[in-house]
């Protein structure tokens, strides 16, 4: 079976800066354990598959461990190979997946994601977690598979060094950091070693949360955010009732073809 594959820098206007995703268009799904296998050879935090069905993409993400119910890199990623390398002539790109209908549009020089939004609860900030990060957040937030802790410091949030052993045996699928922005509204940092990510470096999901978190906290609709990993990468968000519009550039890094 001969494959083509992409590779994509998302959340970045220039390569090696934003998230590497691998992207895999295919014209029919292959096995399960077929495309978890391609995931981990590529060895990305994401791989995205996706297959064409009447006027719709029905789209899925692995990690090199596990499939995902969401991931937002990924998706800019394929609409960028989708615009910019498979003749895509519409404006809109309408995307079905496990998290239910997604879009992706075209607006002045970006991508926009429009993405459910995650809403949260406040939760008792578990034990393991002040171990795991050495300092007990302000809030702790549960919303979907994450954990979110909140801090009041971007130095914090920028030299943290998490103990991801710990992080592990937390029950949930990733724990993000965020803090209010000094050039910008709020930055963040995501750990999901529990996916087998580490530090994933761009993070367009958890901006699904963040944004209604930040947009009530900041009395704010728009809002700019930056995640500050090593890559790095920015994020236009916007609050939109229950939906969360999520901007980024993107640049193809690599095209080829996988042979299995």
């Amino acid at each position: 079976m001969r494959i083509p594959i992409f590779q994509v820098d998302a959340f970045a206007d220039k390569v090696f800066r934003g998230n590497p995703a691998a992207v895999c268009p295919l014209t029919r799904w292959p096995d399960d354990a077929l495309m978890q296998q391609i995931a981990k050879e590529n060895n990305v935090s994401e791989t995205a598959f996706f297959v064409k069905s009447g006027n719709v993409y029905h789209i899925r993400w692995f990690t090199p461990t596990v499939e995902v119910d969401l991931c937002g890199h990924a998706t800019l990623a394929s609409a960028h190979i989708l615009f910019e390398h498979l003749n895509f002539s519409g404006d809109i790109l309408f995307l079905t997946s496990r998290s239910g209908d997604l879009r992706v549009k075209k607006q002045d020089n970006m991508l926009v994601l429009d993405f459910p939004a995650g809403f949260y609860e406040q939760v008792t900030s578990p034990i393991l977690l002040k171990k795991a990060l050495g300092k007990a957040p302000l809030q702790a937030l549960q919303a979907l598979d994450y954990l979110m802790a909140v801090y009041d410091d971007v130095d914090f949030i920028k030299n943290l060094k998490p103990d991801f052993q710990l992080l592990r045996q937390l029950p949930y699928h990733a724990v993000i950091v965020t803090a209010p922005g000094k050039s910008c509204d709020f930055v963040s940092r995501m750990f999901a070693p529990a996916i087998g990510i580490d530090e994933d470096p761009v993070t367009g999901s958890a901006h699904t949360i963040l944004t209604p978190y930040w947009s009530k906290r900041l009395g704010k609709v728009h809002l700019l955010a930056r995640q500050i990993s090593e890559r790095g990468g920015e994020l236009h968000c916007k609050m939109s009732g229950d939906r969360v519009e999520i901007g980024g550039h993107a640049v193809t890094y690599l095209t080829g073809h996988i042979e299995v």
